[in-house]
């Protein structure tokens, strides 16, 4: 266990990171008292099922055409005067 006050920590921030991260315990401790730890992150895992569960919708009539949309798409008039 590597123990260092703040003064000694704010100057070899880095070098105690690396050794945090290489699994050395690095405590931080503010006159002589132990006040944090630094470890490192645990990636966090991808999960890609489900994972947009929730953030889209369809609306309820998504299914149902409007009659003058029908219309439209069942004899489509290329020009507006065409009979």
């Amino acid at each position: 266990m590597t123990k260092v006050n703040v003064h000694t920590a704010k100057s070899q921030l880095s070098k105690l990171i690396e050794m945090a991260k290489a699994g050395e315990e690095v405590v931080i401790a503010k006159n002589g008292h132990p006040e944090v730890k630094l470890v490192p992150v645990e990636p966090e895992p991808t999960d890609w099922f489900g994972m947009d569960e929730g953030k889209g919708w369809i609306a309820p009539d998504f299914n149902e055409l409007p009659d003058d949309m029908l219309e439209v798409m069942a004899n489509p008039k290329i020009f507006p005067d065409e009979d």
